[in-house]
């Protein structure tokens, strides 16, 4: 399948993906973090917005919806969940369902944590998962409402997808998530690469998103709370994962 992605900053770090289809003339953007950058990125390349995939109710990302179903008249499509937190939704959805938008489906899948309605659009036929603030490249979301189990089950979950699999985040903290995973991963020689690679990009104004699967495996420490060193380092050595999970997780927040 002949699929165009586009992937760019909004406003400080906020990550703006669209996702075209030549064939149909589909264009998704995933959340409305600027609509005036999705609009030009969207116009630059001769695409015009159909759909708009909402993974959560946070004003970053749903915010700039009413000026890009204005400019384009696209449909809103956000997680059952969020009810009237999302402006402007056409069509809710919730876990388990099937999205089809042009020659691709989006599987749903409900992953709370980050906040209550957060879900995630899995493409298996692109071998792309849109995951919005559920993980980042080397890091993870912030944990609200105390949900570090429900955010360690949506971790846990994201990690039965196929290696090969590539994440979308809504953000670019990948520098600075860096750092902390270095310090809770101080021996790891890939994660040593990875975070050489994204300074190099960095000096171009590029970033490491979107993520394979198999590289946050090995180097993100939120993916790794089952490797001895990590939990270690987070002062929870010999205890089960989640416990580890959320000591790096109230660790990082203060980092």
């Amino acid at each position: 399948m002949s699929i165009e992605t586009k992937i760019f900053r909004c406003s400080a770090d906020n990550i703006g993906v669209l996702v075209h289809d030549p064939e149909t003339g589909t264009c998704i953007t995933i959340d409305a973090p600027d609509a005036q950058t999705v609009t030009a990125e969207a116009d630059a390349a001769g695409w015009r917005l159909t759909d708009i995939l909402v993974t959560h109710s946070h004003a970053d990302h749903v915010d700039d919806i009413p000026a890009l179903k204005e400019r384009f008249g696209c449909r809103v499509i956000a997680p059952l969940k969020a009810g009237a937190l999302v402006p402007c939704v056409d069509q809710y959805v919730k876990e388990g369902d099937a999205l089809s938008i042009g020659a691709t489906t989006f599987t749903v899948w409900e992953m709370p944590g980050h906040c209550a309605d957060h879900v995630i659009y899995h493409a298996p036929i692109l071998g792309m998962a849109f995951v919005g603030d559920v993980l980042f490249t080397l890091g993870c979301g912030r944990v609200f409402d105390n949900a570090y189990r429900e955010m360690f089950a949506s971790l846990q979950r994201l990690m039965t997808l196929p290696d090969e699999t590539l994440l979308f985040g809504g953000h670019d903290y990948t520098l600075s998530n860096g750092r902390f995973a270095l310090a809770a991963d101080p021996d790891n020689a890939r994660l040593r690469e990875r975070i050489a690679e994204a300074e190099r990009l960095a000096v171009q104004d590029r970033f490491l998103v979107p993520t394979r699967l198999g590289d946050e495996k090995t180097t993100n420490p939120f993916l790794r709370v089952g490797e001895p060193a990590v939990a270690r380092a987070a002062g929870r050595e010999n205890a089960p994962p989640f416990e580890v999970f959320k000591a790096l997780r109230e660790w990082k927040n203060s980092f």
